[in-house]
């Protein structure tokens, strides 16, 4: 099979005209295209040959794609899954252990230590489960499936520049299903946009280097808008007659108005940052916990775009910094994965606007909850209940 594709690489590739196919159809020449295109983006067609040799579809990596059943949580199971007495203690210690980096960290990019332990955490349990897929084959696989090619073509170009200067080897680089490498789980581009050399021995080695893991997870941060020395969440406790309504990302206003005008108050301590911009989310409903985020806290959905694992690592950061356990409250009882997906599906065929139906409160389907609960006279908290679904 890796002779035969080979071959065809190598005859298909000379071809004038050649071009890319940008996804599905017959993989054979889908690789053949990526060869066709390497030049395009500055890496020699000997290079991509190279890079592609024995590349395989993975079918288990689809599999992956399509199973993300534990987003499907709600915050409280999700966050009491992740964060465990083990975790807490190893955060510690690795905090400890690594706390020159951490100091350099907060010097040069002015990350908190809590928000990269808290990811290092979830992606790899501080490095130990890091992932057994071949990135290789699983970037050209997804590259190949329809479902999401704009994201994973430009990986495959990213990761055969890495190969082209010895960081990354076809054959035996393994990590996430969907092609992140290394104990914080980036992928080849932001790989070669914000990797650092941590440890100085000449090589970004983010799958055994947790200096290089660390910086690089930082600096990328930096990049996408983390502001220096700013807070990111903190729990706070809302008053009865709150007009539920204000809730969610799109309502910014000051801590200190919603502290004077709104009578929002810190569950503990006083409030991180008056003059900042910040929004109020409880991400159970009205029942539940709730949080005032700030500016940094959207930085995060660059990392990862579930919500419920956004607010849960944020939540965790704080934790490693010292915050207290939050307050669960007694939240109204949600959707199952199944009653979601009714849930999705009605919504939908009200018109609204719920995204993918995959039994996910994603944000879309949050928006659509909260604009039905307009609609019938309930509290707007955008937490769905039986009690929704059956007026549906």
């Amino acid at each position: 099979m890796r002779l035969h594709l080979l071959a065809l690489i190598a005859a298909l590739s000379l071809a004038n005209g050649a071009s890319a196919q940008s996804c599905g159809g017959d993989f054979g020449k889908f690789v053949v295209g990526l060869v066709a295109e390497a030049p395009k983006h500055g890496i020699d067609p000997a290079t991509a040959k190279g890079f592609l040799a024995g590349v395989k579809q993975d079918a288990k990596v689809l599999k992956a794609d399509r199973a993300q059943g534990i987003f499907q949580s709600g915050f409280i199971d999700f966050s009491r899954k992740l964060i465990s007495q083990n975790r807490m203690d190893r955060g510690k210690l690795m905090a400890q252990k690594y706390n020159a980096i951490f100091n350099r960290i907060e010097r040069e990019y002015g990350i908190a230590r809590g928000v990269l332990l808290a990811f290092w955490a979830f992606e790899t349990d501080f490095g130990a489960f890091q992932g057994d897929y071949n990135t290789r084959n699983a970037l050209v696989t997804l590259a190949h499936d329809c479902r999401r090619p704009e994201l994973f073509r430009p990986q495959v170009f990213a990761a055969m520049k890495l190969f082209a200067r010895g960081d990354f080897d076809p054959a035996t680089t393994t990590g996430a299903w969907a092609g992140e490498i290394g104990m914080v789980q980036m992928l080849p581009e932001d790989i070669l946009v914000n990797g650092v050399d941590g440890d100085g021995d000449g090589h970004v080695t983010l799958k055994t280097s947790a200096p290089d893991a660390l910086m690089s997870g930082a600096k990328m941060l930096s990049s996408l808008g983390w502001r220096a020395g700013e807070p990111w969440l903190q729990e706070v406790v809302l008053p009865a007659n709150f007009d539920w309504s204000l809730t969610g990302l799109q309502e910014q206003r000051t801590a200190s108005n919603w502290q004077s005008q709104a009578r929002v108050k810190p569950r503990s301590g006083e409030m991180l940052r008056l003059d900042l911009p910040a929004s109020i989310i409880i991400p159970q409903g009205r029942g539940g916990p709730a949080f005032l985020v700030y500016p940094n806290f959207n930085v995060l959905f660059e990392w990862n775009q579930s919500f419920t694992y956004v607010l849960t690592a944020a939540y965790f950061a704080t934790r490693l910094e010292g915050a207290p356990v939050y307050n669960p409250g007694k939240p109204e009882p949600g959707l199952s994965g199944k009653e979601m997906v009714m849930l999705q599906k009605r919504l939908a065929a009200l018109g609204y606007d719920v995204g993918d139906i995959d039994g996910i409160l994603g944000a879309k389907t949050r928006d659509a909850v909260r604009e039905m609960q307009a609609k019938l006279g309930l509290p707007v908290d955008g937490w769905p209940t039986p009690a929704l679904l059956a007026r549906l």
